[in-house]
């Protein structure tokens, strides 16, 4: 049934109604500097093609070879999600026809994987929530399908298609979380809380960058709504590969609001996967799965199973790093942030950006103060997350030195943050290129705070008079005369002294 956006209800008034039931699926790109199962490069961006073998095309006669790295991530992440290890394990040939699987399988783990049965605790405006995680398993990944010839980028409309196989058999691991049932209203928002936490967890690890805008992580969201208070299950449907954040709570409530829309007017939701649009914030179908798939997975006869030893699994425990949960408590020590600041920044996605502008050189309150404030501005403006929107720790960083040594006053740094996110270079050039360094030669602010006086006498002698409030209209012309590059307060305390002597 075809719902169109002008008949959605908002979300307060589709979860009024209906219980959203969540099911997160990610993939994450492993960091390893060879293949899953043979030695070509990993390396992103090379021309297509290029890192290709007999292996990885799926040639035949060519044999898999196991990457033990890969492995290793698999373990490691495992052991942080608090997931069993299994003592012994097995790959599976996932059957299923598509241009950019060049075997017609894929190597992945079925019913036997590497890890699971875990969780992993999300906070969200300071409550934690424990979602559960079924598994996480090893796999390869596909090729890539470029589609020539449409407007969209994708099959419908293009002309033809051109495949990539670098990325074929590159290390995956996928984690598919339990039934995610959170209150209502706030599904969306745990649900981006869990893949942003997840996101957080791996790079400390150390398995993958983890940059969504790459494709190195992605997650497939499954949503289904049943009636408020009941237990069954509703149909669900699974938008593939989102590739953000942001996209994934907006993803998430716009299929809540679609399938509440589709059963309020009668309908029934169809069992599909869907795509989703960044543009305008909805998804489409793809395709169906009305009925169970049938990939007929059966053991991969060319990988011996996997069999971790104790020994081997706690030798790979000590290596986990300080949990993301431990280092924002000591952060938030660090930083003398509140629990309440503490939570604006992990809300915003934003700690590990406040910290490496941190290490960068900044003070956490400056780091703080432009990455939630004018920085979060132009990300919400634009549409994407935080670590998309052009700016670098470093140069944010950069900005507060500038302010720190007096060189910039906020109103200065904020044009600066300004260039740097318009692509007109780093701090120092964009304050050269815009002449925006400020005046902090006393010499040259009491030329203007005289200049100033002469021009307003009357409001000169209301100061002379006591009337000290009066000061700020003598302090907004020189901070125009010097087109606000001077430090206001600096200004006020010498256009005191002009009038009143030094102690007032």
């Amino acid at each position: 049934m075809t719902v169109t956006t002008q008949r959605l209800p908002t979300l307060a008034e589709a979860v009024a109604r209906y219980d959203p039931v969540l099911g997160l699926e990610v993939h994450v790109e492993l960091g390893t500097v060879t293949k899953m199962f043979c030695g070509c490069s990993t390396t992103f961006g090379a021309e297509p093609n290029s890192q290709v073998c007999p292996v990885c095309l799926g040639l035949p006669g060519s044999l898999p070879v196991l990457n033990r790295v890969a492995v290793e991530s698999a373990i490691r992440l495992g052991l942080a999600l608090n997931c069993t290890i299994a003592s012994w394990c097995r790959f599976a040939r996932k059957n299923y026809f598509y241009p950019d699987m060049p075997k017609n399988f894929q190597i992945s783990q079925y019913d036997e994987p590497i890890a699971y049965n875990g969780w992993l605790d999300v906070v969200y405006e300071g409550v934690t929530y424990r979602i559960g995680v079924t598994r996480a398993h090893l796999e390869e990944d596909t090729g890539k399908s470029v589609h020539v010839g449409g407007a969209t980028g994708r099959i419908h409309g293009a002309s033809h298609a051109l495949l990539d196989y670098n990325r074929s058999g590159i290390p995956l691991i996928e984690i598919v979380s339990k039934p995610i049932l959170v209150p209502p209203a706030i599904a969306p928002a745990v649900g981006r809380a869990y893949v942003t936490e997840l996101r957080m967890l791996i790079r400390a690890l150390g398995i993958s960058p983890a940059r969504m805008e790459l494709g190195q992580l992605r997650c497939d969201a499954n949503v289904s709504l049943k009636p408020s208070g009941a237990t069954e299950f509703g149909t669900r449907t699974e938008t593939k590969n989102v590739n953000s954040l942001r996209s994934v709570e907006r993803a998430i409530s716009y299929e809540i609001r679609r399938q509440a829309a589709v059963l309020s007017e009668g309908g029934r939701v169809v069992q599909e996967t869907r795509h989703w649009h960044e543009d305008t914030g909805e998804t489409t179908a793809g395709r169906s799965k009305e009925q169970a798939e049938d990939y007929r997975y059966f053991p991969e006869p060319d990988l011996v199973p996997l069999a971790p030893s104790p020994e081997w699994v706690e030798s790979l425990r000590a290596t986990l790093p300080e949990s993301p949960v431990a280092r924002r408590a000591r952060l938030q020590r660090e930083w003398r942030l509140s629990d309440l600041e503490m939570r604006d920044v992990l809300n915003a996605g934003a700690v590990d950006l406040v910290a490496a502008t941190v290490d960068a050189g900044s003070d956490p309150a400056g780091a703080k103060k432009w990455w939630l404030g004018q920085i979060a501005r132009a990300a919400n403006e634009r549409g994407v997350d935080l670590e998309q929107v052009g700016i670098s720790p470093s140069d944010v960083a950069q900005v507060q030195a500038l302010v720190a040594a007096g060189t910039l006053n906020d109103r200065l740094a904020r044009q600066v943050i300004d260039g740097v996110l318009a692509g007109e270079g780093t701090p120092d050039e964009v304050v050269a290129a815009r002449g925006l360094a400020a005046v902090s030669d006393d010499a040259a602010l009491l030329t203007a705070v005289d200049e100033a006086i002469a021009a307003m006498p009357d409001v000169a002698a209301k100061v002379r008079a006591g009337k000290l409030a009066a000061v700020g209209a003598l302090v907004g012309a020189v901070m125009k005369a010097t087109r606000g590059q001077a430090d206001a307060a600096r200004v006020r305390e010498l256009t005191l002294q002009r009038l009143t002597g030094p102690a007032a």
